[in-house]
Parts: structure tokens; C-alpha cells; sequence
């Protein structure tokens, strides 16, 4: 069988409310739980990594974003388990920090139960299970101010 692993986006996304610095979130269905993410999924046939960010936040929570830089690049693979396939879920991740450029009435995908504002406490405590430790790694490496240019990008026809 061959090992192909999973190519996905993600969005780390601020603003302030009332002196307190907030990020947008998803709290989604996973298996029948309800875990926070950023907003976040898969990078599709045809588009840049760029335009699926884009994408997937605008699905996930209705705002038009714009990505600002890099974040990081996570290499993750679940923990095997008695339920697991024969093979281990690899995700490569990319992490944007992107700014919101306005809000649609865009249907939210079906697994999204809904996007929240959240503090960095909130996201850290125990209330909101996390569907990966990328979530915490990703708000660590924007928080420790990791910027890597967008030029880092070629789209190559």
C-alpha cells in the first residue's frame, strides 16, 4: 500500500475585544465529539495552498480572509490505535496567520457546529478539547511572532 499523507491548511486568525486578544476558531464534530480547531482542511486539486487557506476559512466560519505570512509547516501523524487502519494518518500542515477582509452569509460546512472568538486562555484550558496538538503548537509558534514571507511560495505552470 502506498503511504500518501494528508496535505492541509490552517488559519490563525486575531482581533481585539475588549482589550483582550481573540483568535477564531471551529468547534467541530470529530467522530462524534465537539473539538476546537483553527479554521482549517485539505488542500484541493487546482488551487495554491494560499487559495485553499483561504477556502476552508471562508467554508468554516464565513469570513473572507487575506494570508500574511507563514506561520509554520507541522509534520504530525496520529498515534496508532486497536481501531486504526493498517497504515498511520500523516498530516503535513501549513499555518497562516491571515487578516479578516470581511464576512459573507456563506453556509457553514455540515461538520462545523460553530466558529468562536477565543482567548489564548480560553484555547489553552481544559473546557475545549483540541482535535490535534497542532492547535497549541500553531497559536505558539504565531504568539513566539514566527513570520515566514509568502514569497517562501512559487506557483510553478
Amino acid at each position: 500500500m502506498k503511504w500518501v499523507p494528508h496535505v492541509t491548511v490552517a488559519a490563525v486568525i486575531t482581533t481585539k475585544r475588549d482589550d483582550t486578544e481573540k483568535f477564531l476558531m471551529v468547534e467541530e464534530s470529530i467522530n462524534a465529539e465537539l473539538v476546537i480547531n483553527q479554521p482549517a482542511g485539505h488542500w484541493e486539486q487546482d488551487e495554491s495552498l494560499l487559495e485553499a487557506v483561504i477556502r476552508e476559512t471562508l467554508e468554516e466560519t464565513s469570513y473572507r480572509v487575506k494570508p500574511l505570512h507563514l506561520v509554520g509547516i507541522y509534520n504530525w501523524t496520529i498515534p496508532q490505535n486497536e481501531n486504526a487502519k493498517s497504515t498511520k494518518d500523516t498530516f503535513l500542515r501549513f499555518t497562516f496567520a491571515c487578516e479578516v477582509k470581511g464576512k459573507t452569509n456563506q453556509t457553514l460546512d455540515p461538520d462545523i457546529h460553530q466558529f468562536l472568538w477565543l482567548s489564548e486562555d480560553e484555547i489553552r484550558s481544559s473546557v475545549y478539547q483540541k482535535r490535534s496538538p497542532l492547535v497549541i503548537k500553531s497559536l505558539d509558534d504565531y504568539l513566539s511572532k514566527k513570520h515566514f514571507p509568502l514569497s517562501l511560495f512559487s506557483e510553478i505552470q
